[in-house]
């Protein structure tokens, strides 16, 4: 991009990579990245950091280069020629046939990521000469819990544990599972499947997407604040008829995973049949905010930055809904990411 982007207008000293859910990790793999040092001016993270238990790799080199051989001997490669080679001649349909499309993790100690993000940061080897924007929905985990349990709108306890199981499936190694539990559980009533679904989404949103991406953000602002922006976000607004189309129901789901790519990416506009005015008004409101932040690291007025304006360093998080377009969230994820969260993390 940097070596063509002029032969289409671009300025190659002002390239904004922004990317959502595996793009969003993509993204903040390259801001970790010291291969991509002097790449881009800017990033934007929308749900999904690579951040996992900070005592324990997702997966190490060993582990994941047998996961590869796996892969390699399903699609009948030979196991006496080069199986690297093998894969790379394969049908890319064939190849997602066969993995875990919810769980392919990063390789540190790697030549593209030599340093975990806890290291990353603690060090200050990472790409500090970027501004970013990042955040998250506020449901983020509501759309998985199906995917996990069979009948979610059955749910009970035995269910609700054995989704609790299947997060170090998904890399979240060595979870506190009692401290976990009794913190989403307070207060719930465990013979309601809905506070269940409610429950079980709210931890896989926070370890997966929400508070993995929170961190991410925090740690970086920590360090850089001084010489660069950090806006955070939450999400909270949904399409009613995208959602649908996602299998996101808003009353009983809330504002899920991916609720806020229409509006990024302009579909109201594009299609607005399928919308009403409001979602299209905000869609235009959310393109220029992007768009601002991409030609000058500057939003508007209204977002404060995420660590630089409070006296006492707390979190300044921007409420995005078209109900209230100057809402400011003080510090909403105290309890969570900063509290249960953190010290797994961090």
């Amino acid at each position: 991009v940097r070596e063509n982007i002029h032969s289409f207008g671009g300025d190659r000293d002002r390239i904004t990579i922004f990317g959502q859910s595996a793009g969003s990790w993509s993204v903040s793999a390259q801001i970790l990245s010291p291969l991509s040092k002097g790449m881009f001016k800017r990033a934007i993270v929308q749900s999904g950091a690579v951040m996992y238990n900070k005592d324990r790799d997702v997966v190490n080199k060993t582990e994941a280069i047998s996961q590869g051989k796996a892969i390699a001997k399903q699609l009948k490669c030979n196991e006496t020629e080069d199986w690297i080679q093998c894969l790379r001649r394969a049908d890319a349909n064939d190849i997602v046939k066969h993995i875990n499309l919810f769980a392919t993790y990063p390789v540190f100690g790697t030549e593209f990521l030599p340093l975990r993000a806890r290291q990353a940061f603690n060090e200050k080897k990472f790409n500090t000469e970027i501004d970013l924007i990042a955040g998250i929905t506020s449901n983020e985990g509501a759309y998985f819990v199906p995917f996990l349990i069979k009948d979610p709108a059955h749910m009970t306890l035995a269910d609700f544990n054995n989704g609790l199981k299947t997060i170090d499936s998904l890399g979240f190694h060595n979870i506190n599972v009692p401290k976990v539990t009794e913190y989403f559980l307070k207060g719930v009533n465990t013979s309601d499947s809905l506070a269940l679904w409610t429950a079980l989404g709210a931890i896989y949103g926070d370890i997966y997407l929400g508070c993995t991406t929170y961190l991410f953000a925090k740690r970086f602002a920590q360090t850089v604040k001084e010489s660069q922006r950090v806006y955070f976000y939450e999400f909270l607004y949904a399409s009613n008829w995208f959602a649908k189309q996602e299998g996101c129901d808003v009353t009983t789901m809330g504002i899920c995973h991916g609720n806020d790519v229409p509006f990024v990416f302009g579909l109201p506009l594009l299609n607005p049949d399928d919308y009403i005015p409001e979602d299209i008004y905000y869609s235009n409101v959310v393109m220029k905010m992007w768009t601002t932040f991409a030609k000058d690291g500057h939003i508007d007025s209204d977002w404060p930055q995420f660590l630089n304006d409070d006296p006492m360093g707390a979190p300044k998080v921007r409420g995005l809904d078209p109900k209230d377009l100057r809402l400011v969230l003080k510090d909403p994820f105290h309890e969570t990411c900063d509290g249960v969260w953190a010290d797994y993390f961090l």
